[in-house]
Formats: C-alpha cells, structure tokens, sequence
C-alpha cells in the first residue's frame, strides 16, 4: 500500500469525524475499568523512573492524554489529523497538543520518559509498523515504558463510515498479541507484560507493556 496514500485518506477520514468522535469518546474510560487499570499501571512507571514528558501518540480529541495529566504524568499529545488536534485544544486547553505522524515522529531523541499508542495503531500497515516501531525506540528514553493498545484478531476490513455516520476511507487491521510482540522485541524493546480484554467479543482488546532496552 502506498504510504503517502494511506496516511492521506486516514488523515481525512479523522478530519472529517473528529467533533462526533470525540463527542462519542469524552466518557469511554469511565466504562473501561481494565483500560484506566493499565494507564494507571503506565502512570506508575512513568512515575518509577523518574517523571517526564510523555507521548501520546495518536492521540485523537485527547481524552486518554488528559486522564494521564490527571494521574499526573507531564503527558502531550500528537495526531495525523490537524481537525483532531484542534478538538484536542478545544476540550483540553492546558494540555500540549501537535500535529504529527507515528511514521516520522519530530521528536528529538530519548526525548520522552514514556510513549503510548492507544488503539492508534490500527491503520497502520504491516509494512509500516517496523518503521513506527522504530521511532518508538528512537524517540523514548533508555528503559523508557511503551504502552500499547489494539484490536486482537486476524483480519483488516475497509471501514467506509463510521462516528455519526460520515465518510470514512481507512483499513482497521487486527493483530495477534504474539505478532504485535515480535515486532516491538525486533524492535529493541522488551516485553513486560501483555492483557487480553474482553476475549469473548467478537473483537478482543490487546494491552502490551514494554520498555525499551538501553
């Protein structure tokens, strides 16, 4: 797939959706006790190693960004889609929020305590994902935790619509926990702990934590 052309439709298709998105997000962690169970995890590691700013990348309207500060981790958001981030602003007008792609992250280097990528993932090619991977390791700071999210399955489907029902032009790609696993390990990170949400949805959540290796 070409890279310019799928970063540009998942771009447009988060420009487009990005005010009912985040309407339909703003409350998801209050019914998710598994998935604030694993940001406060991550909010403790964070905290472990000594504090810093932390990315949150692919951060959409920055709900999850906001209940990091709220742990109190100096967290920062970065999305694809510049309609995303002025939502971002909009709902969060404290918080630090930038324009940005998880392939070409414009992060100096070990510039970051700890990174996540919460369900931000999904649209990413297999071809990409080494590359993203990459700037991970790059960008966190040695023993740095990782945090990621994503939907645990063995398929990618063309979803054309979607949050309110408009438009949309993106693949959702499901991933086994091992593969995910494989690549952060080739990567330069090693695996501390992975959770399977929901296992009996026809769509299970995947939660993996890593660090990065000095």
């Amino acid at each position: 797939m070409n890279a310019d052309r799928w970063l540009a439709d998942t771009r447009t298709s988060y420009d487009t959706v990005a005010v009912s998105y985040a309407d339909q997000l703003r409350e998801a962690l209050a019914g998710a006790p598994y998935l604030r169970a694993a940001l406060a995890l991550f909010a403790d590691l964070v905290h472990v190693a000594g504090g810093g700013p932390v990315a949150d990348v692919g951060c959409g309207p920055g709900h999850v960004t906001a209940h990091l500060h709220e742990l109190g981790v100096d967290a920062f958001g970065i999305d694809l889609s510049s309609v995303m981030i002025d939502v971002a602003r909009r709902d969060h007008p404290r918080l630090r929020f930038e324009v940005g792609s998880m392939t070409d992250l414009d992060l100096a280097d070990a510039s970051v305590v700890g990174l996540l990528a919460f369900w931000s993932l999904i649209h990413v090619p297999d071809e990409a994902v080494p590359t993203v991977f990459a700037h991970f390791r790059r960008v966190l700071r040695p023993g740095g935790p990782l945090l990621l999210g994503f939907h645990v399955g063995d398929e990618s489907r063309l979803k054309t619509q979607g949050y309110g029902g408009h438009p949309m032009n993106v693949h959702v790609h499901r991933r086994q926990p091992d593969q995910v696993a494989a690549w952060i390990r080739d990567a330069g990170f090693t695996i501390e702990a992975q959770m399977l949400i929901d296992p009996d949805k026809s769509v299970p959540g995947g939660v993996l934590f890593a660090r990065r290796q000095s």
